[in-house]
C-alpha cells in the first residue's frame, strides 16, 4: 500500500486486472497524483493450460481496494481494465461455469484455423472483423469449448471478457466497450456491432453477450456491497482491455509508437484508419475513445529471455556484444509470427560463443520480432524518427533498452509513470466527471514524461541475420506439435 498528500480534486479509481494480479490506483482527477494503491495476486494454472478462476479476480479486487484505505471510499468514479480475449462463462446466477480460458491458453489453434477457412479466409476476416483470429481470440476459445466441453457450453447463460465480469459484479448489468469487444473475433469493426454470421458459426446466441457501451458513457453505479470499500452510487465507466487502457494512460496521439515489454510483447499505435491486415500480423483493435489501435503481439518476450538467462545461470543483464549466434526464443509457440507449435531455435553456435553473447541473442530475437511487427502496425506516412515509447516490466532493464535502441535505430523514451493500464482506467473514470477525452486527461497529467535515449546507428547486420534464419526455419518450426528446433 502507498499513500500521498491530500488531493486537489475528486478522486477516481483505476483498476488493472491482469493475468497475474489485480492492481488498484486511487488518483486525484485534477492532477493525476496517485493518492493510494494496492495489489493482490491471482492463481493461473500451470503447464500448457492457462486458466484462472474469475472469483479470484473479484477477491483480488477487494483486497487491492482495501489496501487503498479510506481513499477508495471517497472515489467518485471507477473504471476496470483487464486482460484481453479471456473467455468467462457464467451460469444463470452469474457464477462461473468453469475457470476462464485466458488469452495465452493455446488449445484453440485448430479451431482458429478452421474458422478462418470456413468463413471466407484471412482477407475476408480482416475486412469484416479487422483481425484474422488467432488462438488468443475469444471466438476460437468458445469454439473449443463447444467442441470439447459441450456440457459447459450448454450451461452458459452469459459470456463475458475478464473486465466485463468485474464491471458486471460492480453494477449488476452486462456491458463491455468497443476496445475489448474488438478482441473477441465476433465484433465486426466494419459495422461496430456483433456479427450474427460468426456467432451462428460457433453456436453462440448474441443475447448471451454484453451490451457495447459508448466511449464516455456511465454504465452504472456501484451496488452496495460489504466486499468492496466503495460508496454506494460511485459512477462506473465502461472499462476496456489492457492495451487500450495503456494507450489512454499514455495519452497517445495518432502515430506515436509504443513497444511494451512484458510476459508477452506488444507494439501498437493509435490510428484514425480502421486496420484490415490480411496477413494476420496486425490485430485491428478499436481503442477506447472511438479511434483504432492496430496492435501486434508476440507471446515470447521478457519471460522467454529470463528463462534463457536462468538456463545459462546468468543475471538477466549479463549480456556480451559480438558473436554471430542467432536465437529465436519461441519457447511457448508464437503468435507473431503465427507459429503456435514452434519451440526455440538456436543457430550458429560455435566453440568460442560466450554465454553472455547467447543471452544477448535471446534479447535480439525477441526485439527483432517486435520491430518487424511495428513496421506493419504504423501507417505508411508515420514519422519514423519519432521516439518509441518503451513501457512494461522490461522497459526498466538496461539490456532491453539498449537492444531496442540498437535494432530500431530510433530514439527511445521511457515514461516514468508506473501502472499505465490502471492509470489509463483512472483517466477514463476521470473523464466521466469532467466530460474530457480520457487521453486528454492523461496528457494533462503528463503521464508520458520520462528520459529520452538518443538514437544510435541501426544494427542492420544483426537484423538481416535474424531475418534470414527465421525465414529458413519457418517451415520446420510450423510443422506441428512434434516439430520445431530444440533450445
Amino acid at each position: 500500500m502507498s499513500s500521498a498528500p491530500a488531493a486537489e480534486g475528486p478522486l477516481v479509481v483505476g483498476v488493472d486486472s491482469s493475468t497475474q494480479s489485480t492492481k488498484a490506483l486511487v488518483v486525484d482527477a485534477a492532477t493525476g497524483q496517485v493518492v493510494a494503491s494496492g495489489q493482490a495476486p491471482h492463481t493461473v494454472s500451470s503447464g500448457a493450460l492457462r486458466e484462472s478462476d474469475p472469483e479470484q479476480w473479484w477477491s483480488a479486487l477487494g483486497e487491492a481496494l482495501r489496501q487503498c484505505g479510506a481513499a477508495a471510499r471517497e472515489a467518485a468514479a471507477v473504471s476496470v481494465a483487464g486482460q484481453q480475449h479471456g473467455l468467462v462463462t457464467l451460469d444463470g446466477r452469474g457464477r462461473p461455469v468453469r475457470p476462464a480460458l485466458l488469452w495465452n491458453d493455446g488449445r484453440s489453434a485448430a479451431q482458429a484455423r478452421r474458422l478462418v477457412e470456413r468463413l471466407g479466409g484471412a482477407k475476408a476476416w480482416a475486412e469484416r472483423v479487422g483481425s484474422v483470429p488467432s488462438l488468443s481470440f475469444t471466438v476460437t476459445k468458445w469454439a473449443w469449448l463447444t467442441e470439447h466441453e459441450p456440457a459447459s457450453a450448454r450451461a452458459t447463460a452469459a459470456v463475458r471478457l475478464p473486465h466485463d465480469y468485474l464491471t458486471q459484479r460492480l453494477t449488476g448489468t452486462g456491458t463491455t466497450d468497443r476496445g475489448d469487444a474488438s478482441g473477441t473475433g465476433w465484433w465486426a469493426s466494419a459495422t461496430e456491432s456483433y456479427d450474427e454470421e460468426i456467432l451462428s458459426a460457433v453456436g453462440l446466441d448474441a443475447a448471451l453477450l454484453p451490451r457495447v457501451a459508448a466511449p464516455g458513457e456511465v454504465v452504472g453505479t456501484v451496488r452496495a456491497s460489504e466486499e468492496l470499500p466503495f460508496s454506494t452510487g460511485t459512477l462506473v465507466a465502461p472499462g476496456t482491455g489492457d492495451n487500450a487502457a495503456a494507450a489512454l494512460g499514455l495519452g497517445l496521439r495518432p502515430g506515436t509508437p509504443v513497444l511494451s515489454l512484458g510476459t508477452s510483447g506488444t507494439v501498437y499505435a493509435v490510428s484514425e484508419h480502421r486496420p484490415t491486415d490480411p496477413t494476420g500480423t496486425v490485430a485491428g483493435f478499436a481503442d477506447a475513445r472511438g479511434a483504432w489501435l492496430p496492435l501486434a503481439c508476440t507471446l515470447n518476450c521478457t519471460q522467454a529471455v529470463d528463462r534463457v538467462a536462468a538456463l545459462l545461470g546468468l543475471d538477466r543483464e549479463a549480456v556480451q556484444p559480438g558473436g554471430a549466434v542467432t536465437l529465436l526464443p519461441y519457447l511457448d509457440g508464437e503468435r507473431t509470427p503465427d507459429l503456435p507449435h514452434a519451440s526455440g531455435l538456436l543457430y550458429g553456435l560455435r566453440h568460442d560463443t560466450a554465454s553472455g553473447q547467447l543471452l544477448q541473442a535471446a534479447y535480439d530475437g525477441a526485439v527483432h520480432a517486435l520491430l518487424g511487427a511495428l513496421d506493419a502496425v504504423l501507417d505508411a506516412d508515420a514519422d519514423h524518427s519519432e521516439p518509441l515509447l518503451l513501457i512494461g516490466g522490461g522497459a526498466r532493464g538496461v539490456a532491453w533498452q539498449e537492444t531496442v535502441r540498437r535494432l530500431s535505430g530510433r530514439p527511445v523514451r521511457i515514461p516514468e509513470a508506473g501502472e499505465l493500464v490502471a492509470l489509463g482506467a483512472a483517466a477514463q473514470a476521470a473523464g466521466l466527471l469532467s466530460g474530457e477525452d480520457p487521453a486528454a486527461v492523461a496528457r494533462r497529467w503528463d503521464t508520458a514524461r520520462g528520459p529520452l535515449l538518443e538514437a544510435v546507428e541501426q544494427d542492420e547486420e544483426t537484423l538481416s541475420r535474424i531475418t534470414q534464419v527465421a525465414c529458413d526455419a519457418a517451415a520446420l518450426l510450423d510443422g506441428g506439435p512434434e516439430a520445431g528446433g530444440a533450445l
